[in-house]
């Protein structure tokens, strides 16, 4: 009788499944050959319980039924050829009609099994046995279905997102559901004296199919799976109940109604939460998840680390990798390490100016190959990128803050250091002046060693005045190939780049251009000594940059991230301030300095200069 109820429970679902899917037939790649599938399979269950309903004189016409299985398995492959988009000649899809065809006219002509009792099927009269043809007939569909499936295969390892991967994971499940549920008629085919158990299981499989092919692409079809799924989930549990009513110290047909009842009223919410994680997978998020999103990127000291905390918060909510991008700058260029399109994840940038006049937060965020993914888990990345916009918004502030606070130290510790600079340089003149004359009747030698140390001295003095007090800055449109070239005439050793045979506008200030690059230039010809050293610049849409490389020993790694602070390097006859001087300049210019190595170039010192022309500087 169960087998019977499960049968019949499955018909209903693939008429009513079948009208779903032509409705929307639209919304995805071979649904009518999808809806041929069902229905063949609907074929196949009316063929073997025919004799049920009707008798042993509706045994021809039951034959016939199950004679079109091959077709059923032929449509199969064709659907997953075309829903995979995999690269098959059309001659693949004919053969594989052809031998459907050729099958199920042998099951005509010669039928393909018998129907007879089998004992263990209790409850169930009639079932079919196949004889030789039938044997054939079976070879012939499991070879059409595995073709299918080694299809879905290769559309899982060729699928263009981890979204499309689970889909072709989800019918190959479902595919696999289907036959381990059919599996059970095989107990009499074998002479297997088992109950087919696995027969019970047979109204999940059109759901499982039907929700792994449109899972992703239409929410109406979401709402009736998801009742679906729990109906069927709730029938599944009234069965148990039937099943173990047997243990009841009474037998009442009314207390066994009472049983099977109290079971699916007890069992329905949690059958419900089921349902929905199944067809809305990440569930719908709740106050308490908006809260703890919240709270935790609130922690988030900086953009990028903003980044790093969704990242790993809406992976774990939606059970999936998923990568979220927090962007200062919205035209941020393809290429530059975001998210490929094929990965899901979230983006998020400020709007431009012009856009965001009428918003209070400048940020927003955009879903990112989300297009395939289900409505639930659409509308909770949705609402995570509300989130994740209010906490980029903080995090700028709070950014701003710091900076600001920065450069308040900065300018006070600039003060303080350029009024001891000037005490130091009036105080350390005049004795310097003393020595100078002291030494004046001294040995040669002597002269020149004193003089060397008093000119270090002062080249000190003067580096330290020229950092600490407060300086503004001049730009003018500025041919920066020519101020390269006249810098480098008094050093043959250096060599120039192919970019600098063309005149090149920048908007700086000539005299402190000539200063950093100067230092620049001094520190590579000092590094390189007897190797090569050269200068060259390079365009780009927003900046230009001069490069100025040498192939000498290289900067040690602990020394790079502080090289630019005062003091951090003292080069041979250097003063320690020179790179911060440089680092000032760029600054003042409102673009910045930095070091890397750039093949063949052990060393090679960069200068950005904005491309656009800046806005008077401010004292720095």
């Amino acid at each position: 009788m169960l087998i019977h109820l499960a049968l019949l429970l499955t018909l209903f679902e693939i008429l009513a499944l079948s009208g779903v899917l032509l409705l929307w037939a639209k919304q995805v790649a071979g649904a009518r050959l999808l809806v041929v599938f069902l229905l063949g399979v609907a074929t196949w269950i009316v063929g073997n319980e025919l004799p049920n309903w009707a008798g042993l004189g509706s045994v021809p016409l039951a034959m016939a039924l199950l004679s079109s299985l091959t077709f059923t398995s032929a449509a199969f492959f064709h659907f997953c050829v075309i829903f995979c988009g995999a690269p098959l000649s059309k001659r693949y899809i004919q053969a594989a009609y052809v031998l459907a065809a050729l099958v199920a006219l042998l099951s005509v002509v010669r039928s393909p099994g018998d129907f007879v009792h089998f004992p263990p099927f209790t409850g169930f009269q009639w079932v079919v046995v196949p004889n030789a043809v039938g044997w054939a007939h079976s070879t012939a569909w499991g070879i059409l279905a595995s073709a299918g499936l080694l299809t879905l295969a290769w559309g899982w390892l060729h699928a263009p997102s981890p979204l499309r991967r689970k889909q072709f994971a989800s019918i190959a499940v479902s595919c696999a559901w289907g036959l381990l549920a059919i599996s059970g008629f095989g107990f009499a085919a074998l002479g297997i004296e088992l109950y087919p158990w696995s027969v019970l299981t047979m109204p999940l499989f059109p759901l499982l199919l039907v929700y792994g092919v449109l899972r992703y692409r239409v929410f109406v079809v979401n709402v009736w799976a998801r009742r679906a799924v729990a109906s069927a989930l709730l029938i599944l549990l009234g069965l148990a109940a039937v099943s173990l009513t047997v243990l009841l110290p009474v037998d009442s047909k009314w207390l066994n109604a009472v049983v099977v009842a109290a079971t699916c009223l007890t069992l329905s919410g949690p059958v419900w939460r089921v349902a929905s994680r199944l067809v809305y997978p990440g569930g719908t998020p709740s106050a308490e998840d908006l809260r703890q999103w919240r709270n935790a990127m609130g922690q988030a000291e900086s953009l990028p680390a903003l980044a790093g905390i969704a990242t790993q918060l809406l992976s774990a909510r939606m059970g999936t990798a998923v990568q979220v991008q927090v962007l200062a700058d919205a035209a941020l260029p393809p290429g530059d390490g975001s998210a490929p399109s094929s990965t899901p994840g979230l983006r998020c940038s400020k709007l431009p100016l012009a856009e965001a006049s009428q918003q209070a937060n400048r940020w927003h965020t955009e879903l990112i190959a989300f297009e395939e993914a289900p409505p639930g888990q659409r509308h909770l990345a949705a609402l995570f990128g509300d989130a994740l916009a209010d906490a980029a918004a903080q995090v700028e502030l709070a950014e701003l803050a710091q900076q600001r606070e920065r450069e308040r130290q900065l300018q006070a510790r600039l003060a303080e250091l350029g009024s001891i600079a000037a005490a130091v340089a009036h105080d350390v003149r005049n004795p310097l002046n003393i020595i100078a004359m002291a030494v004046a009747m001294a040995p040669s030698e002597t002269r020149q060693e004193v003089g060397e140390q008093i000119a270090r001295i002062s080249h000190l003095t003067a580096d330290l005045l020229d950092y600490a007090k407060p300086w503004q800055i001049a730009p003018s449109n500025t041919d920066i190939h020519a101020r390269i070239q006249a810098l480098v005439r008094h050093r043959p050793e250096v060599e120039l780049g192919e970019q600098l045979a063309q005149p090149l506008a920048v908007t700086l200030d000539a005299a402190r251009f000539d200063q950093a690059l100067g230092n620049l230039l001094s520190n590579a010809c000092t590094a390189a000594g007897q190797r090569r050293v050269l200068v060259d610049t390079e365009q780009l849409p927003d900046a230009v940059l001069v490069h100025v490389c040498d192939d000498g020993p290289g900067i040690p790694a602990d020394l790079r991230e502080r090289l630019f602070e005062p003091f951090a390097s003292r080069s041979p006859g250097g003063t320690g301030l020179g790179l911060a001087i440089v680092a000032r300049i760029m600054a003042a210019h409102g673009g910045s300095a930095s070091v890397a190595e750039r093949a063949p170039w052990r060393t090679c010192f960069t200068l950005r200069f904005p491309a656009a022309p800046s806005a008077p500087a401010l004292p720095v």
